[in-house]
């Protein structure tokens, strides 16, 4: 069994990718990674777009090239597109909640989901916050009343040397009472 902290401490954002294609079979396992993600009231908001095909990668690519950031985009060799669905919870937790109450951190999960296990594939990823939302939905097909809550880049990464992870101190971000 893969030991989580490994794995947690080994996965960062990737922003050099190499030539090497990313073989179809990996990327339907990430996808499969995120549909076995746990989620509030199993209501499972989530669905999953992965671009393959080189010219609408590199079409995607473009749509996340904002305000001259993200030029490193250019050489992912597949990405993630994760849309949020309409969350179905069940009646008795309808009266109280809005329906995509849990919706954000189910999405949240089941993206981390996604790249931990393209990280133990040794794949490379980086999730994007910044881009143009409605090209995104043009160039893929998703109607507009569809959430486009991440874009996620993957490739094999040109290096695997992992950078030192710059995070707060656990005294400064838990309490234990």
């Amino acid at each position: 069994m893969a030991d989580y902290m490994e794995l947690a401490l080994k996965r960062q954002s990737c922003r050099q990718f190499a030539e090497k294609p990313v073989e179809h079979e990996k990327l339907a396992k990430c996808v499969e990674a995120a549909r076995l993600t746990p989620s509030g009231c199993n209501a499972q908001p989530w669905s999953f777009v992965v671009v393959e095909s080189p010219d609408m990668v590199a079409e995607v690519a473009k749509a996340t090239m904002q305000l001259d950031i993200n030029q490193y985009m250019a050489k992912a060799k597949a990405f993630f597109v994760v849309v949020e669905e309409y969350a179905q919870l069940i009646p008795k937790i309808a009266k109280i909640v809005h329906s995509q109450y849990f919706a954000r951190g189910d999405l949240g999960a089941a993206a981390l989901s996604l790249c931990l296990e393209a990280e133990s594939q040794g794949l490379g990823t980086c999730m994007v916050g910044i881009f143009d939302r409605t090209k995104i939905r043009e160039l893929l097909n998703i109607p507009k009343d569809k959430d486009v809550f991440i874009v996620i880049a993957v490739g094999y990464a040109e290096s695997d040397k992992v950078r030192k992870k710059d995070r707060k101190p656990l005294e400064e971000i838990a309490r234990f009472v």
